[in-house]
């Protein structure tokens, strides 16, 4: 398996994990002077706040029923109205970002986590039977689509609790975690393909004349060389991953009610999508649009400012039209 010629380039030469952290700080201000990256970071900043802070903030109960006030329109009271029940949609749409945000972040972490650790061991042995095997398995995981590995794990498991011994996962739980795996073959091809081209640069080659252990090449000096990419693809992940959970929540594996989560949301408003209470679905749809926007600004942004060949290319169309 050649290396992707669509990818981004990277050194063929030893950096240290330490000093590409270092580097984060440069990242961010390079992001906060790209208009795009700016209303980016700054969208998700205000997400993450107000979701954290949520239990802070001077809120109706999520949870409460007010039975008098069912589909109140937004008013004094109820600033976004209220749902079929009589709750309070504000509430539950700041208290749904909770929810929504974590599956997101989580389930990408795991994606992230799984699909560079097997992609980076399969790129290095390239051409060895674990290499065939890691990748075999990848491929075979990503041929299915994961609407059917959902409908199979619900089908398995149901919505409840899962009790395994001492365990208890919930469906959450279940949730992150298929997202997470079903994300890992996607990224483990991409981290596989920069990993055998980089590990023939000459500087491994002298890193294991000198003795060192193929780990410690792996994470100390192919790993920092070839996380960028990998990183922005993890990021424009994250707002397709808010869009799998609102999608999930319509055959009932995601969070249960009456945890309000906009996928949750979303799906109780589908009767009412066609009636005068048009705010029951507008507003949590609207976080998800603001939410999966902000991220694929943020995730552009970034290949923008650590692709070369990008950058390259738009400086060339700006100077194009200037003419």
């Amino acid at each position: 398996m050649m290396a992707d010629s669509s990818l981004p380039n990277v050194q063929h030469k030893p950096r240290a994990l330490g000093n590409w952290l270092a580097s984060a700080g440069c990242l961010l201000r390079a992001l906060m002077h790209e208009p795009t990256g700016a209303i980016g970071v700054v969208t998700i900043v205000l997400l993450v706040v107000i979701a954290v802070c949520a239990p802070w903030l001077p809120l109706k109960d999520p949870l409460q029923l007010y039975i008098e006030h069912r589909l109140e329109a937004p008013g004094a009271a109820f600033w976004l109205g209220t749902d079929q029940v009589g709750r309070d949609i504000l509430s539950r749409t700041i208290w749904g970002a909770r929810a929504s945000l974590s599956i997101g972040l989580c389930a990408v972490a795991i994606g992230l986590v799984l699909g560079t650790g097997i992609g980076l061991v399969a790129g290095y042995k390239a051409g060895s039977w674990l290499d065939e095997t890691l990748m075999k398995a990848m491929e075979v995981l990503a041929s299915i689509p994961l609407l059917i590995w959902a409908i199979a794990l619900v089908g398995v498991t149901g919505t409840d609790t899962l009790h395994v011994g001492m365990l208890a996962i919930s469906n959450e739980t279940k949730l992150v975690l298929l997202i997470g795996v079903l994300y890992a073959p996607g990224l483990a091809r991409l981290t596989h393909s920069l990993a055998k081209a980089e590990s023939q640069a000459e500087y491994v080659a002298a890193r294991v004349l000198q003795g060192a252990s193929g780990a410690r090449i792996l994470f100390s000096d192919v790993l920092p060389n070839i996380i960028s990419p990998v990183l922005i693809q993890a990021s424009l992940l994250l707002g397709v991953t808010i869009i799998v959970e609102a999608s999930l929540s319509f055959i009932g594996l995601g969070v249960q009610p009456p945890t309000p989560s906009w996928g949750a949301m979303l799906s109780d408003a589908r009767a009412l999508i066609f009636t005068n209470n048009w705010w029951v679905s507008v507003f949590p749809g609207a976080a998800v649009f603001v939410s999966v926007l902000a991220f694929n600004l943020f995730g552009d942004s970034m290949r923008t400012i650590l692709d070369p060949r990008r950058r390259n290319a738009q400086a060339a169309d700006v100077a194009g039209a200037s003419l």
